[in-house]
């Protein structure tokens, strides 16, 4: 009976680290070098002035893929900045890796190709968001809907000046 009683403590005891070592490795995951660009995971998401769930909500956001930059980290809350500028706490669950962008200032023409001499493909709004694919030096290739096609980098908010994507 006592070695029962061992082998289950021992079992329970190694459970319990493999939680504890689960949990550290996917906290380590997350620790991608800040500032970062990121995106919201649904649709909708809230932003308080803390981090942590007894802070006041600041702002509420109702769109999904909206792309943010994560500007601090404090234990699963990430401090966010969107593409006016405004800051709050997010929950790490509510955000997602996966890279999107806004069309910012006026209006951008998707390109069949690289080229802004190529064959224009549709005409987006400001505040228009779309899915990052990859991005060269001069442009991203963007993908909205059923349209793909390449958007000046300019005129993109959502990734920085030299990063290089897909």
């Amino acid at each position: 009976m006592r070695k029962i009683i061992r082998t289950m403590s021992f079992l329970s005891t190694t459970g319990a680290c493999l939680v504890v070592l689960t949990t550290a490795l996917a906290l380590a995951a997350d620790k991608t070098p800040v500032p970062r660009f990121a995106s919201l995971k649904p649709n909708e998401v809230n932003a308080r002035v803390g981090p942590g769930p007894n802070y006041p909500v600041e702002w509420i956001y109702l769109k999904a893929g909206l792309p943010i930059e994560v500007i601090a980290e404090f234990d699963t809350w990430r401090k966010i900045r969107d593409k006016d500028g405004a800051e709050g706490w997010v929950h790490q669950s509510m955000l997602s890796a996966k890279r999107h962008a806004i069309i910012q200032e006026g209006e951008a023409i998707m390109y069949a190709d690289e080229s802004t001499t190529s064959q224009p493909l549709v005409r987006l709004q400001e505040g228009v968001v779309v899915d990052l694919q990859k991005c060269r030096e001069d442009a991203c290739q963007v993908r909205i809907f059923d349209f793909k096609g390449w958007i000046p980098r300019s005129s993109l908010w959502g990734l920085y000046p030299q990063e290089k994507i897909g």
